[in-house]
């Protein structure tokens, strides 16, 4: 059995006129939205000892001292295709500073390029069209469980409200 796991990069900051969040996720090599994050294997000896390897090869040289915790696990998901494994899934709460250092960085990584084409920040809003912005962003093609982890994530850190995730989700499946 595989044991993968992900990572969501959150961001909850205040400005002088309003509250903002960003969520954010990765272009993958193979056109598929995804969350940074990959296979735990026998050197790893643990969960987070892996991610963070993986986060430092995708993410770039910010996770030399940026670390995941075990504080910053959310959840797991056994799944059966296209292999037997386990996904976990970790959210870390970050400073603006540290946001952008991670995006600025990001094209220093080992795998930029080559497994990862770009960070994306998640829309988290819907335009009065009713389709742009996240209805739009769910259209796209996720790997795996990451549209359901995306979804999870913004429920459990109540980045939008429910209401709010049934109308994209709606929208991004009749406009």
């Amino acid at each position: 059995m595989a044991y993968l796991t992900y990572f969501v990069l959150i961001l909850n900051g205040m400005t002088f006129y309003s509250t903002f969040r960003i969520m954010q996720m990765m272009m993958r090599f193979d056109g598929r939205l995804g969350f940074p994050g990959g296979f735990v294997d026998a050197r790893d000896s643990t969960l987070e000892e892996g991610l963070n390897r993986e986060l430092l090869e995708e993410l770039g040289p910010v996770f030399n001292t940026l670390k995941v915790t075990e504080k910053d696990y959310r959840s797991s998901q056994v799944r059966e295709l296209p292999q037997k494994g386990v996904t976990h899934f970790y959210t870390k709460e970050l400073t603006l500073e540290e946001l952008e250092a991670i995006e600025r960085e990001g094209v220093c990584a080992k795998d930029h390029g080559l497994e990862v084409m770009g960070l994306v920040r998640v829309p988290l809003y819907t335009l009065r069209d009713g389709f742009g912005g996240l209805p739009a962003f769910l259209s796209n093609n996720f790997i795996g469980n990451s549209k359901s982890q995306l979804l999870y994530g913004l429920r459990t850190l109540r980045l939008l409200r429910e209401d709010q995730i049934q109308d994209a989700m709606w929208a991004s499946q009749n406009t």
